[in-house]
């Protein structure tokens, strides 16, 4: 395979025209040399990006391989557009130690479709008591400088201070998955009509906003860096935004998903629709894109969480929580914020890719177009539209809420480190995932 490409008639995400020249895995200039033996690659009507950056991805291995694999997520990041994720620690074992952390770093690394950047526990086997190996993951090998007990809140506020209180030394971060455990004992839904039409247990908005509003004060008290997971409610919105305009250091991320489906897709029982935080209504959704674009939200994450089939085709009560984000959210995204003017493509490249590299210190990501740069690239076709099929997914899984729904643009190709990654995930086969 050529080591060398010219990507001809790009839109840069400025709404630039500029030709991208592509060697050693960097970009080496903005023409094509006169003897090169460079692939071109005509990108006319397409809009160029910096890789896609994922703080919020659920890989599953080690211990949950029949959902997915650090090698599977690779490829599903590849056909989304991504050239890093940040593989969650809610693993078996939990990713609570430097040696659990090492091992998915070195089995992202082994893959080579993109990044792959361990998240740590902040507590040990998330169970929220005892602070995890903060400092040792912090100096292994993969460099941990997020931590997250997602799945499970620290809802116990002194571990949560010594947690903001520990990442300060290497200016780490906490990140937050906002849920009062006690308000939401067996909760199934959003609380609210649909919920109480369907006879499920609702989850109110104030389980998360309680928690935002709590660890905003806590960053705030130690002067520590805190990132707010799936926001899902218009009150998550404004107390974000209060602690943004009080000089509080705090981010906060939403999904694709929270951005497009509401809770009345629960009203076919299909668990499919089950996620944490659980889809809410749709003034929620609106101010969620609203945020978005006002950069009160910094980022979009897909918080990506495949399941086999028999945890998701099963009685609502009994499904898991969580949803496939990796291979659609980009196309979400243009759907939501792009199509209704909400956001151009400098704002999607910059919560989408920027952002989320600058928050997880990944310095060789969301970068410039700009020589000598890595060469980091989605190549995203707005001009024309597909329909999602579950059984064509690149992940093992197949819980996808958008199965069936058409969705605009597509992506042409995903370049990591100056090679075609999406082509080479075309070429693995389920054998060697």
């Amino acid at each position: 395979m050529s080591k060398t490409y010219f990507i001809s008639g790009a839109t840069l995400d400025d709404g630039s025209r500029k030709d991208l020249y592509i060697a050693d895995g960097k970009i080496a200039g903005f023409e094509n040399p006169s003897n090169s033996q460079a692939l071109v690659i005509n990108a006319t009507g397409k809009i160029i990006l910096p890789g896609l950056v994922d703080l919020h991805t659920h890989v599953r291995e080690p211990g949950k391989e029949d959902s997915e694999t650090v090698a599977s997520a690779s490829r599903a990041a590849a056909k989304g557009g991504f050239t890093a994720l940040s593989a969650m620690p809610n693993t078996s074992p939990v990713a609570d130690t430097a040696g659990v952390v090492e091992q998915v770093f070195r089995l992202g690394t082994e893959a080579g479709l993109c990044d792959v950047f361990p998240i740590g526990a902040v507590t040990k086997n998330l169970d929220g008591e005892e602070l995890a190996e903060i400092g040792a993951m912090a100096d292994s090998a993969a460099q941990v400088r997020i931590f997250s007990d997602d799945g499970h809140c620290v809802s116990n506020p002194q571990v949560m201070r010594r947690a903001l209180e520990y990442v300060k030394k290497f200016n780490g971060v906490i990140a937050q998955h906002a849920q009062d455990p006690d308000l939401t004992i067996d909760a199934q839904m959003n609380e609210g009509i649909v919920s109480s039409i369907l006879g499920l247990k609702g989850w109110p908005a104030v389980a998360e906003e309680a928690i935002i509003a709590r660890d905003v004060l806590l960053t705030e008290h130690v002067q520590s860096r805190l990132h707010i997971c799936h926001v899902s409610t218009a009150g998550g919105v404004e107390i974000i935004r209060w602690a943004k305009a009080r000089g509080i250091n705090v981010t906060a991320e939403v999904t694709p998903h929270h951005l497009l489906l509401t809770d009345e897709l629960a009203s076919s029982y299909d668990p499919v629709y089950k996620v944490n935080p659980p889809l809410r209504t749709a003034k929620d959704v609106h101010a969620l894109r609203e945020g978005l674009a006002e950069g009160v939200i910094d980022i979009v994450a897909t918080d990506h969480a495949p399941h086999p089939a028999e945890n998701k085709e099963c009685e609502w009560q009994q499904a898991a929580f969580g949803m496939l984000g990796l291979e659609t959210a980009l196309s979400v995204v243009a759907l939501t914020m792009v199509e209704t003017g909400l956001m151009d493509w400098k704002g999607v490249a910059e919560r989408f890719s920027r952002a989320p590299a600058r928050i997880g210190g990944y310095i060789h990501q969301g970068r410039d177009f700009a020589k000598g740069e890595m060469a980091n690239l989605t190549v995203f076709d707005p001009s024309v539209s597909w329909r999602v099929d579950r059984d064509l997914v690149a992940s093992r899984s197949r819980n996808t809420p958008f199965h069936g729904m058409e969705l605009p643009g597509m992506i042409s190709e995903t370049f990591f480190k100056g090679v075609p990654s999406l082509l080479n995930a075309q070429l693995l086969t389920e054998d060697n995932l």
